[in-house]
């Protein structure tokens, strides 16, 4: 998987002409346009636009394409909620990446939706006329992408109460694995696969941003348990008990309070914390 994810960042590095500038605009604008259509049309316009793997082996191969810009919702309110802010996001990775690897991880996302869709009817033949692909769980999956570039980026959640994006992203993750356990259930094995491809279109462009989180907390809490940060907290706390002096010899027992311009280090040798004037720091015996 790192390697996978290592070579499509060198992929969108080495291939700018394949972005498409402002790709976000774009995607906001066509669901914009569905959206009206459909409210003129009564939704007759999004039956022609949705992916119905049926229609499109009957020649119908523009629902390869339009299907990207039915929105995820048809209700006025939730409509304007979730296109603000998907193009929101949209715009911030766009920036945060480049409009290459943008392009690409969103594209890809397309394709294996695609690929999926139609390998559904092969799998069960049933599929040829109760499943319609989505981008939903793409755009679901989007989110992640941005709690991970953004992860302490706060904002109102139900317009009232401040939250951090990562904890919006946790409550993401038990909706994708409640929809996924519930297909499972029901024996929708191949139905499971539309959330399960859009998870792994985030991880084949995230695992090196999640390997290198992982390592930084387990380097956090080897840290925080190692002998030297116990020793450093003991002789902090000791500090604030005695409230004298910040540093003392380990040899002479001078501290700052004794000689103020005096200059004190701690050896790196000595097993534990232990402190040491300009006179000794290089003439002692260090404590193993």
């Amino acid at each position: 998987m790192r390697t996978l994810s290592r070579w499509l960042s060198r992929f969108s590095y080495n291939h700018p002409n394949l972005s498409v500038e402002g790709l976000i605009r774009y995607i906001v604008g066509g669901n914009l346009l569905v959206f009206m259509l459909d409210l003129f049309t009564h939704g007759v316009s999004t039956n022609f636009l949705t992916f119905v793997p049926a229609y499109i082996f009957q020649g119908q191969i523009w629902r390869l394409i339009t299907f990207i810009f039915v929105p995820m919702s048809f209700s006025p309110l939730t409509f304007v909620l979730s296109t603000v802010f998907f193009y929101y996001m949209g715009v911030r990775l766009e920036g945060a990446w480049g409009s290459a690897r943008f392009t690409i991880y969103y594209g890809l996302g397309v394709l294996l939706n695609i690929l999926v869709g139609l390998l559904l009817p092969v799998v069960n033949p049933m599929y040829m006329v109760s499943v319609t692909a989505s981008m939903h769980y793409l755009h679901l999956a989007m989110f992640f992408a941005y709690a991970t570039l953004y992860p302490d980026l706060q904002v109102l959640f139900m317009f009232l109460i401040p939250i951090r994006i990562k904890w919006l992203a946790l409550l993401d993750a038990a909706l994708f694995a409640y929809d996924i356990l519930s297909y499972l259930s029901y024996g929708h094995f191949a139905m499971a696969l539309l959330p399960i491809i859009a998870i792994f279109n985030y991880f084949i462009f995230f695992w090196d941003d999640l390997m290198d989180y992982i390592g930084r907390g387990r380097a956090r809490a080897v840290h925080q348990h190692s002998a030297q940060t116990i020793n450093f907290k003991k002789a902090q706390k000791e500090l604030r008990q005695r409230r004298g002096y910040l540093h003392k010899c380990t040899v002479c027992g001078i501290t700052d309070q004794d000689n103020p311009d005096m200059e004190f280090r701690y050896c790196s040798k000595c097993s534990g914390y232990y402190c040491y004037c300009a006179n000794h720091i290089n003439n002692h015996t260090h404590v193993q």
